[in-house]
Order: structure tokens, then C-alpha cells, then sequence
């Protein structure tokens, strides 16, 4: 799914990024965990293609950049960020949103087909959004908002969903609505592969099976998850004691 070999980036006489190797493999989910300032925005910039590499390798979906055009493979990527919310017009309804995913737009100005106005309705009760339906975008909560922004990045059948910290902002309880809604989807035979971005342990829920820890622009550990969310591992990771406690299938850490 994604290959990076050998990938660092220099910005403004500062190596950002140094020396990343990191692969991804279909039937994996993945979670890319780093403090602020660590490099996850310049390493998701990479692999999105917006962002070349000083040096190295990007083979994302197959594709090595710089063989193959980059619109056409962004169309098989979905992402969500927490900014995404502020840029949809407010006036529209739900259901436009989602359907706006197929064409990567933000509003729909597309003339659609009834295929893609069913698909769009299914993937709306599939996930339990059909209460949703016909509902004005500046009428709903942050935590409706956001499972439709997920909806609309899963329009477009992507094989790579990236999920750049999408419960930034959000209270306790629609972030708690969020996380089990981005666990369905990862749980979803037929959904895509999921990239999760965040510095939140108890973020990390059961359907991911793999973590990236980033530090300083460089790859502290990767592996399964089952291996590396230790008090040992993150204690080395943070620079500080910790523990990490497993409670009903998540875990949560705390300082020591």
C-alpha cells in the first residue's frame, strides 16, 4: 500500500524528515503516532504527493512518484482532517457532501448519477447516518460533521483512507462517537486500508494493528501494536515514565 525507502526532506536548511523506511501492506492499519513537531504533517504531505522528497523513494498503491500522475492516483486516497469542516458550505445538505467525495470537491457542482446518489444513501445507512439525510450541514453537531466528512472521503471507494487527527476539536463525547465509527470502518471487510494520525494513546483503537512512533523527523519504532504500546517502549519514546493501562479494549496512559 504505501513504500517509503530512504525518504527524508529538507525544508528552509532543516532536515524535517530523515532517513524514513516504512511500508505498509494490504489488511494492515496503520497508526502514525508523533508529538507536535515531530514530522507527521511533512511525512503525510509526502505520501499525498503534495510534497516531493529530498531523497528517497515514494511508492504509494504500487505507483513510485514520479512514474505515474498524481491526480489520478490521489483519486484512490481518501482523507479527512479536522480543518475539512470550516471549507463545506454551510447551506448544503448531507447527503450533497457526501456525494461531493466522488469528485473531490468541496460542495457539489457535478451533475451526479442515481448509482451515485444510491451509493452515497447506502453509505449513509451502513454507517448509521440516515438520520442525516436532508440535513443542513450548519444544523448538525461536530461529531455529525465529521462522520460525514469520513463518508465523503469513503465516496470515492478509496484503498487508502488517511485520517490526519480528525477528533482535533472535538469534545469528549462526539471525539468518543468518532473513534468508533473510524473502528467500524476499519473493521469493514471491504473498506480501505487506514492511515490514523494522532498523539493520543487512548485514540488507538482495536481494528488498528500496526503503529509508527515518529520522533524528531525519523522513525523511532514500527511494528504491531500488540508488540510496541508498552510502558517500556513509550517511556524510551517520550523521554519520561509511563505507564500504559489496557481498559475494555483501548489503552490509556498516564505519567509517572
Amino acid at each position: 500500500m504505501i513504500s517509503l525507502q530512504n525518504v527524508s526532506r529538507t525544508l528552509d536548511d532543516k532536515q524535517v524528515l530523515k532517513n524514513i523506511n516504512w511500508e505498509i501492506h494490504q489488511g494492515e492499519n496503520w497508526v502514525l503516532f508523533g508529538l507536535n513537531g515531530s514530522g507527521k504533517t511533512t511525512l503525510l504531505n509526502i505520501i499525498t504527493g503534495y510534497l516531493w522528497p529530498t531523497t528517497g523513494t515514494v511508492t504509494v498503491l504500487g505507483k513510485e512518484f514520479g512514474t505515474y500522475p498524481l491526480y489520478e492516483l490521489r483519486r484512490q486516497i481518501g482523507f479527512v482532517s479536522a480543518t475539512v469542516d470550516k471549507m463545506l458550505p454551510s447551506y448544503d445538505y448531507a447527503e450533497n457532501v457526501v456525494l461531493s467525495g466522488k469528485f473531490a470537491s468541496l460542495g457539489l457542482y457535478e451533475e451526479v448519477e442515481q448509482k451515485d446518489i444510491e451509493y452515497a444513501l447506502s453509505l449513509m445507512e451502513k454507517f448509521h447516518c440516515q438520520n442525516l439525510i436532508h440535513r443542513p450541514i450548519e444544523t448538525l453537531s461536530q461529531g455529525q460533521k465529521q462522520k460525514i466528512i469520513i463518508l465523503r472521503a469513503l465516496m470515492a471507494k478509496p484503498k487508502l483512507l488517511i485520517l490526519d487527527e480528525p477528533c482535533a476539536g472535538l469534545d469528549v463525547l462526539a471525539r468518543e462517537q468518532i473513534l468508533g465509527f473510524i473502528n467500524e470502518i476499519g473493521n469493514d471487510e471491504d473498506g480501505p486500508a487506514l492511515l490514523y494520525v494522532t498523539h493520543h494513546v487512548e485514540e488507538i483503537m482495536p481494528a488498528f494493528t500496526h503503529i509508527a512512533l515518529l520522533k524528531d523527523g525519523q522513525i523511532f519504532e514500527k511494528g504491531s501494536i500488540s508488540n510496541l504500546l508498552n510502558d517500556q517502549i513509550f517511556s524510551e519514546f517520550l523521554g519520561k515514565k509511563v505507564l500504559i493501562e489496557p481498559f475494555n479494549g483501548r489503552n490509556y496512559m498516564k505519567f509517572l
